[in-house]
């Protein structure tokens, strides 16, 4: 399989580059405690409304045959369509293997589109998904467990597509030194990457180091304000990020609780500036 070997070389540069960014914003000043949780806000969202909007809503609709026709004739769309679908059962038999031909097909045509191209977000995409194949393995088929491999896919898409969700994945393996040593401050720089992004995941992770200071300079309202950011987003299966919420607003002090509020709100007021 060809999977952009030149490509993945790009990366590290890029990468390292990317993660000296400044990983954590809104420094914030104390204001008068206020003994009340702190109320919900909508973050931005990352990596989905990007791919909602480089897939017409006609493709959501399209018969299987129609799309697999396309896909062969090597429309990415429908590529990365099918392999959504095959990987989740979603109208199909769940075939990971399947999935997993039709992102590399992706991957092998477009890894070196603009990032800038209106399918980008679905290549990005496609490559994540290979990483989260690769860091596990497709039981009983030619996909071993490689979690180098995986570093490698998460590697590109975090630096040259600059993919929320890759930056995420790629912190988890620092941080828990999955496939390769740990590197913990590194793993958080991406996490922060992300967070900004408001990649809600890596929000919630960023959230308890910082609250906690595991590892890091503790910072309880500002692992308090992404904690609540999480919250927001987060899905009803992702009890672990809300009891995360739950368990440092518990622990939290009244100017921690004020001052999170106060970078609360200067974070919604960036976004939408």
């Amino acid at each position: 399989m060809r999977m952009f070997k030149r490509t993945v070389c790009v990366a590290w540069v890029m990468g390292a580059t990317a993660a000296l960014a400044p990983a954590f914003a809104f420094e914030g000043t104390p204001v008068n405690p206020e003994n009340t949780a702190i109320p919900v806000a909508s973050s931005q969202p990352g990596t989905a409304p990007a791919l909602k909007k480089a897939i017409p809503a006609e493709t959501t609709t399209t018969s299987l045959t129609a799309l697999q026709y396309a896909a062969e004739g090597g429309h990415p769309i429908a590529q990365w369509r099918l392999g959504r679908m095959y990987a989740d059962g979603n109208g199909v038999v769940q075939d990971d293997l399947r999935a997993f031909d039709y992102f590399s097909k992706i991957a092998n045509a477009h890894a070196e589109d603009s990032p800038s191209a209106p399918q980008a977000a679905i290549v990005a995409n496609a490559f994540v998904a290979l990483g989260r194949y690769y860091l596990d393995g497709i039981p009983n088929s030619k996909i071993k467990r490689d979690p180098e491999r995986a570093r490698e896919m998460f590697s590109y898409a975090a630096s040259y597509f600059g993919n929320a969700d890759a930056q995420y994945d790629l912190a988890r393996l620092y941080i828990e030194g999955i496939g390769m040593p740990r590197d913990f401050r590194y793993g958080a720089r991406w996490l922060g990457l992300a967070a900004q992004k408001g990649q809600h995941q890596a929000q919630a992770m960023l959230g308890q180091l910082l609250f906690n200071g595991e590892k890091l300079p503790r910072q309880a309202a500002r692992g308090l304000m992404w904690l609540t950011l999480a919250r927001d987003s987060a899905a009803p299966e992702e009890t672990w990020i809300k009891d995360s919420y739950n368990r440092a607003f518990a622990k939290a002090s009244d100017d921690d609780r004020a001052m999170a509020l106060q970078m609360l709100e200067h974070w919604v007021q960036g976004r939408r500036d």
